[in-house]
């Protein structure tokens, strides 16, 4: 089996996570693929971001769900991590899709359980559509959610995007092969915390490709690949061998 690695986040070791700084250091270092965060704002504009706050990780407070794109400028998603980074911008989707196509990058994109209602929820898939129609055609994505019901309209829309179901490591796995089926994925991404070789044995062997996060030491990622999961995602992507790396 094939064995690759995601970086979390971009490389988000050496740069501010879920920026276009942390995903450019992809190409420096011969890594193919990336994860990512996204959720919407007010006026449909999809972004990167893994919190429903800006307080973590940019020089702003507060939510974004009545933001404009105008209100984007400004925001400084870089300082809090070093000098270096000051007045990195808090990206859209449609800026990575476009750094995407031109280093030629593939991506797991992450759909953020949107916690403003039905409505920015269908707001966000439209947005999430309609950027990645600008993807060029030799570029891979895949689209995962611990919001299953994300997945299962994203599915019904565009039946041939791939998709993952995430798991917490606390959620009972009794009825996952049920829900996988009825999403129609073709992934599960599974917390490393717990999990076990027969789980991802079962996986597997219903025809699922299982994938772990967050995997930082590479001698517990090539005891998870001797068990058969296909990938993990890794704020050190840059530390796996190359064959992982380019996969």
């Amino acid at each position: 089996m094939q064995h690759r690695v995601y970086a979390h986040r971009g490389v988000s070791a050496l740069a501010p996570e879920n920026t276009l700084a942390a995903i450019k250091l992809c190409k420096a270092h011969h890594i193919k693929w990336f994860e990512c965060d996204i959720d919407v704002i007010g006026d449909g504009t999809v972004i990167l971001t893994h919190d429903s706050t800006l307080d973590r990780c940019t020089n702003r407070s507060g939510g974004y769900y009545h933001f404009t794109q105008a209100d984007l400028n400004g925001i400084d998603a870089g300082s809090w991590f070093g000098e270096s980074f000051q007045g990195e911008p808090l990206p859209t989707l449609a800026q990575l899709v476009q750094l995407m196509n031109e280093q030629k990058l593939n991506a797991n994109i992450e759909i953020k359980s949107c916690e403003a209602g039905k409505a920015m929820a269908l707001s966000l898939l439209d947005g999430l559509q309609q950027a990645l129609t600008a993807l060029e055609p030799e570029r891979e994505v895949i689209i995962s959610s611990f919001n299953h019901l994300f997945l299962a309209e994203l599915k019904k829309r565009c039946p041939r995007i791939a998709v993952a179901c995430l798991y917490e490591s606390y959620q009972p796995l009794d009825d996952a092969i049920t829900v996988l089926e009825w999403v129609g994925a073709e992934y599960i991404h599974l917390s490393q915390q717990g999990l076990s070789r027969e789980t991802v044995a079962r996986f597997n062997q219903a025809g699922y490709k299982v994938a772990v996060y967050t995997v930082n030491n590479t001698m517990r990622a090539n005891e998870l690949f001797n068990w058969g999961v296909f990938a993990v995602f890794s704020d050190v992507p840059h530390l796996y061998a190359e064959r992982y790396r380019k996969s």
